[in-house]
């Protein structure tokens, strides 16, 4: 039974991973806030499967945070904001895809490098869902970089902290109040992002974070 729960376990946290890699992969808002609200479900369905294993039912409530906060919540809020001040919906990126998808690969073997040898002595378990985790973390920051639309930026900020939540659960859960101080502090943070995004519409037109670029001078 260990081993079929341990399977169940590798096979949601590399669906997290699978849906980080589609995110690195889509070119349209609202197919990118679709992915991320898929990601956050099936991040719920692992934390939940965690505490089903560890016997931890306050990770019942981590799982509960991610489905409705990240899973509900904040993607529609985003889609909002994005048919309100009438968003170009393509995404442009830094570099081309296929090298972004290249640059994925490559960090996701980069995490399993990284982790493997440190958590040697742990459990299998443990050793794999840390490096789904920390390849989850590193994609969240790839996508962070390789984009210029100001909305993608923040989806690869919540999916980074996705992958925090699923290194943490994975390793033995973090205590209750932790948990929660996380999920308040992601929704403050997003209502901020909101809040930025606003700005940036109504003083330029634009999502687009080369435009701030235009304006750098005009302080001085």
């Amino acid at each position: 039974m260990h081993g079929f729960s341990a399977d169940i376990s590798h096979m949601l946290a590399g669906i997290v991973l699978v849906l980080s890699f589609m995110l690195l992969y889509q070119a349209r808002l609202f197919a990118l806030l679709n992915v991320f609200a898929a990601q956050s479900i099936v991040l719920a369905a692992a934390v939940a499967w965690q505490a089903q294993l560890q016997g931890a039912h306050h990770l019942y409530i981590t799982a509960l945070l991610a489905l409705v906060m990240k899973g509900v919540i904040i993607p529609g809020a985003l889609r909002r904001i994005v048919r309100k001040m009438n968003i170009h919906r393509s995404i442009e990126t830094v570099v081309g895809v296929n090298l972004t998808m290249l640059a994925g690969v490559a960090l996701t073997i980069l995490a399993v490098m990284v982790v493997f040898p440190v958590v040697q002595m742990q459990g299998g378990l443990t050793r794999e869902d840390l490096a789904f985790a920390l390849a989850i973390i590193l994609l969240g920051l790839l996508m962070m970089i390789t984009r210029r639309n100001v909305i993608s930026q923040v989806i690869g900020f919540m999916a980074l902290e996705n992958g925090l939540v699923l290194a943490a659960t994975g390793a033995k859960g973090m205590p209750l109040v932790v948990e929660v101080s996380v999920a308040f502090s992601v929704l403050i943070a997003f209502f901020v992002f909101g809040i930025f995004i606003f700005r940036i519409g109504e003083r330029l037109g634009s999502v687009d974070v080369d435009e701030l670029s235009k304006y750098r001078g005009d302080a001085e």
